[in-house]
């Protein structure tokens, strides 16, 4: 997987994530609207044939785009480390 930086300001960051489709860029959208800091948090699939989609993160105030996506991959990490421990448990039965 190559990531790609297509803008990077202040309180603005935007990556082309090459190799990955809508279930990563969602789960990541969906952790970092969670995070207050954010402003703004989405992401675009340009074209339908060439899976790389583009993350993009404003912040609020003097929060830190980078930090944020940073976090927002970690939690999405444990929440599918979650989601597994759940699925094997549940298979068990």
């Amino acid at each position: 997987m190559k990531i790609k930086v297509l803008k990077q300001t202040a309180v603005e960051l935007k990556v082309e994530i090459e190799g990955t489709g809508h279930g990563v860029c969602n789960l990541l959208q969906k952790k970092l609207l969670e995070d207050e800091t954010v402003d703004q948090a989405g992401y675009d699939v340009p074209h339908p044939l060439a899976s790389n989609p583009v993350i993009y993160v404003r912040m609020k105030g003097n929060g830190n785009p980078e930090k944020a996506l940073l976090d927002a991959a970690d939690k999405a990490c444990e929440s599918n480390k979650e989601f597994g421990k759940a699925l094997e448990e549940a298979l068990r039965k």
